[in-house]
C-alpha cells in the first residue's frame, strides 16, 4: 500500500525525478514520506536523508527548491502498517552504522522474532517499524559477505512476510538492489538510466519499456546496467513489455480531482471495455483472454467469484448476472474471507478474483490456494502486467486506463460490464452443452443492444451534476444515511454507501430492502435520511420497493430515490428523485451508481475534505 520509486542513472537530477515519481504514487499512502541519495561526483559516497510526516508535498517543502544533484535515489510514501506515523518511522530506514538505506512495502510477519535475536547482537532500532528489520539484516550479512547484493539476498532468505523494497549503501555508490515477495515493483527502462517503482503510473514520463519482477527475484540497477538473479544467485533473462497507458491519462485534465475526472470518464471507459468483444449478428459475445482454455472452459460447471471492497460489490453483482443468464451456480465471497476457509474446489469450478491494480494481497492469495486445490483460475483486472494478470489460467483486461483516485468509480462499472459480458459468454457456452438458461439468440441480442447503449446513456447521467450537487449541499448537514436496493441493485446500493462512508467520513449502511424490517428500520426518523436505488417498474421486486419506500415515508425519513425515467408513482414518495434512463435490468447499477458517485464527491468537498486522498485509505491494497 506504500509507494516506491527509485532513479539510478547519468542524469543528475535523482532527486526531482523521485519527488515526481512520489507525487504519481501519493494514491499509495499519505503518512508519511521520505528520501535518500547519494551524493555527485566525487562526493557519491555520501548519502543525504530526507523524511517528513505528511504529504509528499511537505518533503518537497524540506529538501528545497534547488536539491543537491545526485545519480541515485530512492523514495518512499507511506501508509502506517506497523508504528504510527512520524518522522521516526517513515522510510528510508537505516543500518547501525547509516549505510544501508532502505524502503519497503509490505509486512514482515517474523519481525519481532528477528529483532529479538538481531538486538541480542547488538543492534540498536529507532523506529517501531517492522521494516527496520531488513536493514539490520543486511547490515548483518554484509559483514559477512562483503557485498551489497550478496547481503541482500542472504538476508531475504530469513525473511517470512511480503515486501517490495530497494535499497542502497554509502559503500557501494549509485547502486540500487530490489526485489519483491507478494507485493508490486516495476523496473523501467530509461534513454539515460532505470527507474523503479511500484506502480507503472510514476514511470510513464519517463519511459514505456517495462520489466515485472516475479517473486523472489533481485534487481541490480546501476547507470551502466541492468540485471536480474533469483535468491540462489542464478541469473535470469526477462522479458521487456510496453505500458500501453498514455500519459494524459494519469493526470487530473483540468478537472479538481482524480475522482471527478475518473467519474466523467465512465462513458469512454465502458466503450473501451466493450470494444471489440461484442458482436451483434451473432448475438454473441468475443473474449479471446478467455477463449485460450479452450476445451477446459466446457468442464466448468460452477463458479467462484473472490475479491475485496468495491471489487466484491461488483462480484455481488456479477453472480445475480450469472445464474440470470448462463444458469450457473455462482457463490461470491470475500477474498480477505474465503483463503482461511476450506473451500471445495475441483477441476469443474471457476475461481473468478476480480481487481483493479490486480495485485491486492487477498485476491491474491485466494487466487493462489484456488489454483492449488485444482480450480480454473480467471481474473478480471484492470493493470495489465500484474501479478493476478500474469498468474490467471485465463482472464478479461478491463482496459479503462490508470484509476488513480482512491475512491474506485470507473473500476466498478467496467467490472460490472466486463462481467456481464463473461456472463453471455458461458451462457452461450452452457446452452450448445444442453445446460444453463438456454439464453435465445434474440435474449442474447437484447443485452447486447442495451451494453452498446450504455456510453450514451451515461452522458445522460452526467448531464444531471448540478442537481446532484444541489442535493449534497440539502443533505450535507446530515451525517448517518441508508441505501437501499433489491436484486441487482441491492450490491449498488451497498457499493454507493461505501463510496459515502470512504470519502465524505458519513456514517452509511447498504442493504437489501427487504431486510429493513429485520432492523434498519429501527434507525429511521426525520434526522436519518434514505438513499433508494428503485429500479424500472417493470421489475418484480418494484411494487416490494414502493412499500419500503412507504414505511420509510410514514416515519418522516427523509427520501431520496434513483429511479428510471418515466417513472410516475416516485415523485409522491421521495423528497428528490434522481433520474436514469431505462435499460436491462441487470446493468442497472451502471448507471445508477454514477450520480451516487458524484453524490458522495460533493459531500466531500463541500466538507473541505480531498476525495483523492481520503484519510487512513490506499488506492492498491497490497499488504493483508
Amino acid at each position: 500500500m506504500c509507494g516506491i520509486i527509485g532513479y539510478v542513472g547519468k542524469s543528475g537530477d535523482a532527486v526531482n525525478i523521485a519527488l515526481r515519481g512520489l507525487e504519481q504514487l501519493e494514491y499509495r499512502g499519505y503518512d508519511s514520506a521520505g528520501l535518500v541519495c547519494h551524493g555527485f561526483g566525487s562526493r557519491s559516497k555520501n548519502c543525504r536523508l530526507y523524511k517528513t510526516v505528511g504529504r509528499v508535498e511537505n518533503l518537497v517543502k524540506k529538501i528545497g527548491e534547488n536539491p543537491q544533484s545526485s545519480c541515485c535515489a530512492i523514495a518512499h510514501t507511506r501508509w502506517a502498517t506497523h508504528g504510527v506515523p512520524s518522522v521516526k518511522n517513515a522510510h528510508p530506514h537505516y543500518d547501525c552504522k547509516k549505510e544501508i538505506f532502505l524502503v519497503h512495502n509490505g509486512i514482515i510477519e517474523n519481525y519481532e522474532y528477528l529483532k529479538e535475536a538481531l538486538q541480542r547482537e547488538g543492534h540498536k532500532f529507532v523506529s517501531d517499524t517492522d521494516t527496520e528489520v531488513l536493514t539490520h539484516l543486511i547490515e548483518r550479512s554484509k559483514e559477512k559477505y562483503g557485498t551489497l547484493e550478496d547481503a541482500v539476498i542472504d538476508a531475504l532468505c530469513y525473511v517470512k512476510g511480503t515486501f517490495a523494497l530497494a535499497v542502497i549503501s554509502k559503500t557501494e555508490p549509485n547502486k540500487i538492489i530490489a526485489s519483491r515477495r507478494s507485493s508490486p515493483l516495476i523496473v523501467g527502462l530509461g534513454k539515460d538510466g532505470y527507474f523503479l517503482a511500484s506502480d507503472a503510473s510514476a514511470l510513464m514520463t519517463h519511459t514505456k519499456k517495462v520489466v515485472y519482477l516475479d517473486d523472489d527475484e533481485v534487481a541490480v540497477l546501476t547507470p551502466e546496467s541492468l540485471g536480474f538473479l533469483d535468491l540462489k544467485k542464478n541469473r535470469k533473462n526477462k522479458r521487456v513489455d510496453l505500458i500501453d497507458w498514455d500519459i494524459k491519462t494519469a493526470q487530473k485534465s483540468g478537472f479538481p480531482h482524480f475522482m471527478l475526472k475518473e467519474i466523467h470518464e465512465q462513458p469512454a471507459a465502458i466503450r473501451d471495455s466493450l470494444r471489440g468483444r461484442l458482436i451483434p449478428r451473432e448475438a454473441e459475445v468475443k473474449l479471446g483472454g478467455l477463449e485460450v482454455l479452450g476445451d477446459r472452459l466446457k468442464e466448468i460447471e460452477r463458479f467462484v467469484i473472490a475479491s475485496c471492497g468495491t471489487s466484491y460489490y461488483a462480484g455481488l453483482i456479477g453472480e445475480y448476472i450469472f445464474e440470470k443468464y448462463a444458469g450457473l451456480p455462482v457463490e461470491v465471497d470475500f477474498a480477505s474471507e474465503f483463503r482461511y476457509r476450506n473451500p471445495v474446489l475441483n477441476k469443474n469450478t471457476a475461481v473468478l478474483v476480480i481487481s483493479q491494480s490486480g495485485e491486492t494481497a487477498d485476491t491474491l492469495a485466494a487466487l493462489r490456494m484456488a489454483k492449488k486445490k485444482g480450480a480454473v483460475a480467471l481474473g478480471i483486472v484492470n493493470t495489465v502486467g500484474s501479478s493476478i494478470a500474469r498468474e490467471t489460467d485465463a482472464g478479461v483486461y478491463n482496459h479503462i486506463g490508470p484509476e488513480i483516485g482512491v475512491a474506485s468509480t470507473k473500476a466498478f462499472t467496467s467490472q460490472v460490464a466486463v462481467l456481464a459480458l463473461c456472463a453471455l459468454f458461458f451462457a452461450r457456452l452452457a446452452s450448445r452443452q444442453g445446460r444453463g438458461n438456454n439464453l435465445s439468440k434474440a435474449g442474447a441480442g437484447e443485452i447486447i443492444k442495451s451494453l452498446y447503449l450504455l456510453p450514451p446513456q451515461l452522458r445522460e447521467v452526467l448531464k444531471s451534476e448540478e442537481h446532484i450537487k444541489r442535493l449534497a449541499k440539502k443533505y450535507n448537514k446530515y451525517n448517518n444515511f441508508l441505501f437501499l436496493g433489491r436484486k441487482f441493485n441491492y450490491p449498488a446500493a451497498m457499493e454507493a454507501a461505501l463510496k459515502l462512508k470512504e470519502i465524505s467520513y458519513s456514517h452509511a449502511e447498504g442493504y437489501g430492502a427487504g431486510e429493513m424490517k429485520h432492523g434498519p428500520i429501527a434507525l429511521i426518523d426525520e434526522n436519518f435520511p434514505t438513499i433508494a436505488i428503485v429500479g424500472s417498474p417493470a421489475s418484480r421486486v418494484y411494487e416490494k420497493m414502493i412499500s419500503n419506500l412507504e414505511e420509510i415515508k410514514a416515519r418522516r425519513g427523509p427520501l431520496v430515490a434513483v429511479a428510471e425515467k418515466g417513472d410516475k408513482n416516485i415523485s409522491r414518495l421521495a423528497d428528490d428523485v434522481i433520474y436514469i434512463p431505462k435499460t436491462q435490468e441487470a446493468l442497472n447499477p451502471i448507471l445508477a451508481v454514477v450520480p451516487l458517485q458524484l453524490f458522495a464527491y460533493y459531500m466531500a468537498v463541500l466538507r473541505g475534505l480531498d476525495p483523492d486522498k481520503p484519510r487512513n485509505l490506499a488506492k492498491s491494497v497490497t499488504v493483508e
